[in-house]
């Protein structure tokens, strides 16, 4: 079975070709650097990705603060991640950083917050 995939490594955007072979390897083509074989090798057999959004925050001069993932996680279980960050919500003030969900969906990952909020003044 042949896939193809646009590589995200580099900007360049290489288009590639990527099949498993009698030997069970997996074989890479169309790159144009080592980053692209070693993506295609990766979304060929266990494509990951960093999940961001954002959650409430209460008491906060904004309403909504930006998270992300901490590490990739794996593409079949972002259904389950976005759930557990739709369930999470946090109290002002927020730092860069800091943990909103510990371990998401037993990933191993952790969801942590990508934007500073303050207090609302009062």
């Amino acid at each position: 079975m042949k896939k193809e995939f646009v590589c995200i490594s580099c900007p360049v955007g290489c288009r590639l070709t990527v099949w498993q072979d009698e030997k069970s390897a997996v074989q890479v083509e169309g790159n144009t650097c080592p980053r692209g074989k070693t993506y295609g090798v990766q979304e060929f057999t266990a494509p990951v990705r960093t999940v961001t959004s954002s959650v409430p925050v209460s008491h906060g001069a904004q309403r909504m603060c930006s998270v992300k993932t901490d590490a990739p996680v794996p593409k079949a279980r972002i259904p389950e991640v976005l759930r557990a960050i739709r369930g999470a919500s946090l109290r002002a003030p927020v730092a860069v950083g800091d943990c909103v969900v510990e371990n998401v969906a037993g990933t191993g990952a952790n969801v942590v917050a990508t934007r500073r909020v303050t207090e609302k003044k009062r």
